[in-house]
């Protein structure tokens, strides 16, 4: 009976799996090098009445293949969606900005109109923003909401590049009456630093329509930074900034938090990483105490905070009934700090959502000259120039050996924590977590919220992959740790999890207007093995059950 509910569940979830109008080749790992072996594709493009979304991650493309798919796209004018995101794995970086140009010269063609642009995980360089520059200047790109470029390797080249692109589809978009508004930026570990973040700060500020806006790990210092509060300000339905591992100081998170006073549908804010200091952090508490009503999660880790700022923020929090979690990890609070500030959320009645405070640093082993690391930043000030040009002709040099080096993702400077794998999951990031990663979910997830528990649950999920085994191990070993801690916990709602779990599947609605996500076959997989554990309850999957045999 049991590995019948199983079956029909994987059945029912796959057929939920797939959008409307929406093709997808994710991950099988297909190796496409020339117009024969992309021949099956071609026909179901052409064959497919209505199309509107192309998945090609997980697979290779050379030219030729490209081409070949691109002119089967040549009269889709429904189309509207390019999830395009690690389709060059073990290519020339000079074959990629040739086979973009012939996919973005087809949807031009064809008078497609695109919502959703994903190239993350392609990792080519300037050139390959150079390959989707025509593209982004087009009418298909009027109606762009989500652009997706995260560890594409764009360096501060591709960043003035892209931010060009953009102003010129910005103001030629606006000039026929329909302006470009974009929704959703993504461009973490791109190399961007002070030049590229400023550049696509000016275009961010011409739009003013960004909700999103993800730009981790790209060595931007306070000079990128201010000129990023500056144009975040105009985006007046900002709702996710995450800059994590930046450099901010504090002239930085002063600008930034100056900046926050004007946004008051921010919900999320991650500085963790970024170096705010006890006066940055005084400033973002000042902006959390008077506004950002609807603030869910403030991370201020690793930021060297000292105890008498950590308790400040402690204090701006009051009253924040929707605020989900406070991570001030990693900071200089010392022994009695951690206590104190613990205690002061717990007088708040909050101390539920403040995250572990495991790898605090201790204080300061003594109180070193504020001057001094004035004295740094204006040392950054004046070297800056001469530091990017240094870098802007390495990068030039790596260009003109591009055509023997290969497409790889650019490697992190440190291995990733617990949240960064959370927000982008993959599993590299998983691995990276090491042996105690089971224990290091368990610790970050609040299992007392069912529906955020759902949501992790189906993160970790789904970088499974049933053919490298280490992965797949991590993966039911994290799980497994989660939901044994979620179900052994007094105060874990079991029916809101699996009801949670139902509407992120896209399987029941929800009133709040949860946005499904995309099932993949790493969900399938977990649920598979989950129905089968003893403490996942029969009841759960009779529920289960019910709704995919719908």
């Amino acid at each position: 009976m049991a590995s019948d509910i199983v079956a029909q569940l994987a059945d029912s979830l796959a057929k939920t799996g797939v959008e409307d109008g929406e093709l997808s080749y994710k991950g099988q790992g297909r190796k496409l090098d020339d117009a024969q072996s992309v021949e099956e594709i071609v026909k179901e493009i052409q064959d497919f009445e209505g199309l509107q979304a192309l998945r090609l991650e997980g697979n290779t493309v050379g030219v030729e293949a490209a081409q070949a798919i691109a002119k089967a796209l040549e009269t889709k004018s429904d189309f509207k969606r390019c999830y395009w995101s690690d389709m060059f794995t073990g290519r020339l970086r000079s074959e990629i900005p040739p086979a973009l140009n012939s996919l973005g010269d087809a949807l031009m063609l064809a008078g497609a109109r695109l919502t959703v642009l994903d190239l993350s995980d392609n990792a080519f360089g300037p050139d390959g923003v150079k390959g989707i520059e025509n593209l982004l200047k087009s009418t298909a790109c009027f109606t762009l909401q989500e652009l997706r470029l995260n560890n594409c390797g764009m360096g501060i080249g591709g960043g003035k590049i892209l931010a060009a692109s953009l102003t010129h589809c910005h103001k030629k978009s606006s000039a026929e009456a329909s302006p470009l508004s974009l929704k959703v930026f993504v461009a973490g570990r791109n190399r961007l630093e002070n030049d590229g973040a400023t550049a696509l700060a000016q275009a961010f500020q011409l739009m003013g329509s960004l909700e999103e806006v993800h730009m981790p790990q790209n060595g931007i210092n306070h000079a990128g930074i201010t000129a990023l509060a500056s144009a975040m300000q105009q985006n007046k339905a900002l709702r996710i900034l995450n800059l994590n591992d930046n450099t901010f100081t504090e002239k930085g998170a002063i600008a930034m938090a100056q900046a926050l006073k004007h946004l008051a549908s921010v919900q999320v804010i991650n500085f963790g990483d970024c170096l705010v200091r006890p006066a940055g952090a005084k400033a973002i508490a000042e902006t959390v105490s008077e506004g950002l009503p609807i603030l869910k999660e403030l991370n201020l880790s690793y930021g060297e905070i000292t105890e008498e700022a950590a308790l400040a923020v402690a204090q701006s929090v009051k009253g924040k009934d929707k605020l989900e979690k406070l991570d001030l990890n990693g900071n200089c609070l010392g022994e009695d700090g951690c206590v104190a500030l613990k205690d002061a959320m717990e007088s708040l009645n909050m101390g539920e959502i403040l995250g572990t405070l495991s790898d605090d640093e201790g204080e300061p082993e003594d109180d070193e000259d504020e001057d001094e690391d004035d004295d740094e930043e204006d040392l950054e000030d004046v070297d800056e120039e001469e530091l990017e040009e240094e870098e802007e002709e390495e990068e030039e040099e790596e260009e003109e050996h591009s055509t023997s080096k290969f497409s790889t993702p650019v490697s992190a400077p440190r291995p990733p924590d617990v949240s960064s794998f959370l927000s982008f999951p993959s599993p590299d990031k998983l691995l990276k977590l090491g042996a105690n990663r089971a224990l290091l979910i368990e610790q970050q997830v609040d299992v007392s919220d069912a529906p955020k528990t759902a949501e992790a649950f189906l993160k970790i999920a789904s970088v499974y992959k049933e053919e490298n085994r280490d992965v797949k191990n991590a993966v039911l070993d994290s799980i497994d740790a989660l939901l044994r801690k979620a179900y052994s916990t007094p105060s874990f709602q079991g029916c809101s999890f699996v009801s949670s779990l139902l509407v992120l599947l896209g399987l029941i609605k929800s009133e709040d207007k949860v946005k499904p996500v995309l099932v993949v076959p790493g969900h399938l997989h977990a649920l598979e093995h989950v129905v089968q554990q003893d403490y996942f309850p029969e009841q759960s999957v009779a529920v289960l059950e019910a709704f995919m045999s719908r």
